[in-house]
């Protein structure tokens, strides 16, 4: 507390000058706003992006090298799931079909649609179901459809709905929820795999994705030797969304778009907060020599003005997280399938740019202010 005094009269210098307080905080409260939009939205798109590997939710996922994204698989040999299930330290391996397919609804117009096909024996990866029982399945003709922000364009179906998928009959008997809803804007079915394979035509090789169970967590490094050997490449749940995560941020456009904006939004900010800063200490260039002239130590000048820029970043820091959140909210009853999310990196990295933009503005009032003598004050 040895710094209370000269912190306090800080304080007051500060929001007795309200036009300038509100000037510093608009600016960074601006900033903040569109740093966290823009990192929100990436994030909402990367949770989306994930959604495959979050709501099948298997240990190990076993693709072609070329693989990028879960919705865009090459087929693999099925020599392999053999291979696979007969290799150390594997507990099961199951093949997954993930595929697209045109559903020709009741009225006659057609929607593309994700098809999911779980492994028959086990249905790993199968989703929660609102309505329904799961081992429906297995009858003729059954899917099962998830009830996400994409539901309404199959017309709301319910148990018994149905559809045609080139010239199949497809009867919905379960409605499920999942974790995460899908990027691409299409509804998304479930059925058996062997259902899948027939139902939607196929290249010679049908499987997208070994899932495997590993019998420990010390025998996954062994299965991804034995699976490079074979020329394939195994990977963990988080390992597979950080290849998405890679794919979208330096593959696409996505990426470097939000990245400039981020960096124009910092931009903005610190523009905006250096210069109005700059001005206020201008302003009030009398008092700190005043301030200095009765005994204010250059250090105390400097804590006072590390305090001023400090507090006022982050009170723009609360203001502009609480302004987001509000959009993002407003937005979601507006647009269900508002992809924006707010999650710890994009809160940690705003915070991290307002520190940077404190820093930078009182370091340019603080060369200000070191300068001045007492006595070019008072003779002035």
């Amino acid at each position: 507390m040895k710094h209370l005094g000269i912190l306090r009269i800080g304080f007051k210098l500060l929001v007795n000058d309200k036009a300038k307080f509100s000037a510093l905080l608009i600016g960074i409260t601006f900033a903040v706003f569109l740093m966290m939009q823009m990192t929100a939205i990436f994030a909402g798109i990367l949770n989306r992006a994930y959604s495959t590997v979050t709501n099948v939710n298997a240990a190990l996922w076993i693709m072609d090298p070329a693989v990028n994204v879960p919705a865009s698989p090459f087929p693999l040999p099925n020599f392999l799931e053999d291979a696979v299930r007969s290799m150390d330290g594997v507990s099961f391996a199951v093949p997954i079909y993930i595929g697209g397919a045109q559903l020709k609804l009741a009225d006659g117009t057609y929607q593309s649609a994700n098809i999911v096909g779980l492994d028959d024996d086990s249905l790993f990866g199968r989703p929660e179901l609102e309505k329904g029982d799961i081992h429906d399945i297995y009858n003729d003709d059954s899917y099962v459809v998830v009830d996400d922000t994409e539901f309404s364009k199959l017309e709301n179906p319910s148990i018994g709905s149905t559809f045609e998928l080139n010239d199949h009959r497809v009867v919905i008997v379960g409605i499920a929820r999942v974790v995460s809803n899908g990027l691409n804007g299409v509804p998304t079915l479930y059925t058996t795999y062997n259902r899948a394979i027939e139902d939607i035509p196929n290249s010679r090789f049908t499987i997208s994705y070994l899932l495997v169970q590993p019998k420990n967590a010390d025998a996954v490094a062994g299965i991804k030797r034995q699976v490079a050997k074979l020329g394939y490449t195994a990977l963990t749940k988080d390992e597979f969304n950080n290849r998405i995560a890679h794919f979208y941020i330096f593959q696409t456009g996505v990426g470097i778009t939000i990245l400039m904006m981020t960096v124009i939004a910092f931009v903005v900010g610190l523009s905006i907060s250096g210069q109005t800063f700059y001005t206020f200490i201008i302003e009030n260039l009398e008092r700190f020599g005043a301030l200095k002239a009765i005994g204010a130590k250059g250090s105390e000048l400097v804590y006072m003005i590390l305090f001023m820029a400090l507090l006022t970043a982050l009170v723009g820091y609360g203001l502009g997280v609480g302004l987001v959140t509000l959009v993002i909210s407003m937005a979601r009853l507006w647009i269900p399938n508002y992809a924006a999310t707010i999650v710890y990196w994009n809160l940690g990295l705003a915070f991290v740019m307002v520190l940077i933009i404190a820093g930078l503005s009182s370091y340019i009032g603080v060369r200000k202010v070191l300068k001045i003598e007492p006595f070019d004050i008072f003779r002035g």
